[in-house]
């Protein structure tokens, strides 16, 4: 069923008897396009994860591309607001005729963009939001690198609660696709051990004062509280909690899983429980090749790499793969089996292994427990199952 949407896609190409060219590719070149927030609320993420894919394509480019096609990515920011993102899009698609995209950023601009590039048929690939519609039900078109909210909450919070006996488990969330993804994993790991969420409280998307919220959780008597915010909101909400004077434990997402958090949030974090999908790289106790891409990265864009940068340079570099294996006669739908035969071993930068098939197209389903202890995260286990 799969392969006969991709030929029926290939049949629209072709009608009339007359090949036309595959979108974003020509003898020289393979053009790519990105969705990042580059002004907005999370723009301290978009910009590295940006950074991070345009180094990954200029070393490819300096050995000579892809089956000799020089590798060029467009890049459009959306602000984190969806409609913007619908628009940017429409660009990628119409002027710049990408031949696929590549780590969209958040899950709000995921959920509006991703059927248009699907409906245009361009691979739509490893977006920076791990929502189960980026991997399910299983697509030709769509790829998931990323271990799912639901898959990585619902085992780090059963974790937690069989590590610190707690008994009164509390949510705050982005009021959004990707809170409520977050939300249903937190239900589903606490459902596992008898439990149930005692209070869970929303916040819109770009909010700065969380003392209602937290206010809330206080009163509810919460133990832990799980947050499932990104960079910003979590020092607020960590910070609003220690103004207050209150100590609880809290757990945030891989969205909150940063050294911009303990570096913006300072004292207040320390202690802060979060998940990690892939090691942050730091300069210190780097391994030889992560330190030499950590100085690459400096030389490159004058600022020291984050775990957003190392990320954005993972899926890159997962997407060429999945390029080489398709061959140099590129079409969507020789790049799908070639990506749907890419499996990736342990890397430099510590990450799990990736690996698809015909039948499943999400790459990893697993995270792991990190805590920050003395300004810096620090894993506390392996991937949890």
């Amino acid at each position: 069923m799969l392969r006969r949407f991709l030929m029926a896609l290939m049949a629209g190409v072709l009608a009339g008897g007359t090949a036309l060219a595959e979108p974003g590719v020509t003898a020289s070149t393979l053009r790519v396009g990105t969705i990042q927030d580059l002004s907005g609320p999370i723009a301290m993420l978009g910009a590295p994860i940006r950074d991070g894919m345009l180094l990954r394509f200029e070393e490819a480019n300096a050995r000579g591309g892809v089956h000799g096609r020089k590798l060029e990515l467009r890049f459009e920011d959306s602000g984190y607001d969806p409609k913007r993102a619908v628009l940017a899009t429409r660009k990628l698609l119409s002027r710049d005729k990408v031949f696929a995209f590549v780590g969209n950023l958040g899950t709000p601009v995921v959920m509006a963009s991703m059927p248009l590039a699907i409906e245009a048929g361009r691979p739509h690939l490893f977006p920076f939001s791990p929502h189960q519609a980026t991997y399910a039900p299983l697509h030709p078109l769509k790829f998931q690198l990323f271990a799912p909210y639901q898959d990585y909450m619902n085992a780090a919070v059963r974790e937690m609660v069989a590590r610190g006996g707690y008994t009164r488990v509390g949510l705050l969330f982005q009021d959004d696709d990707y809170g409520h993804e977050v939300k249903k994993g937190v239900e589903a790991g606490l459902a596992q051990r008898g439990m149930a969420l005692v209070e869970a409280v929303g916040y819109k998307r770009g909010a700065t004062d969380f003392a209602s919220q937290i206010a809330r959780l206080r009163a509810a008597g919460c133990d832990l509280v799980v947050l499932a915010t990104v960079v910003r909101e979590t020092v607020a909400a960590v910070s609003e909690a220690r103004k207050t004077g209150w100590p609880v434990d809290m757990l945030v997402t891989a969205s909150g899983y940063s050294a911009q958090t303990h570096e913006l949030g300072g004292a207040a974090v320390e202690g802060l429980y979060g998940v990690s999908v892939m090691p942050l790289p730091y300069a210190e106790g780097a391994n030889s090749a992560l330190a030499d891409w950590i100085e690459r990265y400096r030389q490159r864009f004058g600022a020291a790499p984050n775990i957003w940068s190392a990320m954005g340079y993972n899926v890159a570099d997962v997407f060429i793969q999945g390029l080489e294996a398709a061959g140099r006669e590129l079409t969507a739908e020789r790049f799908v089996s070639g990506m749907e035969s890419v499996h990736t071993t342990r890397d430099f930068f510590g990450s799990p292994e990736y690996r698809f098939s015909a039948t499943e197209h999400l790459g990893n389903r697993v995270g792991r427990l990190a805590r920050i202890t003395q300004g810096r995260w620090v894993l506390i286990s392996d991937y949890l199952q």
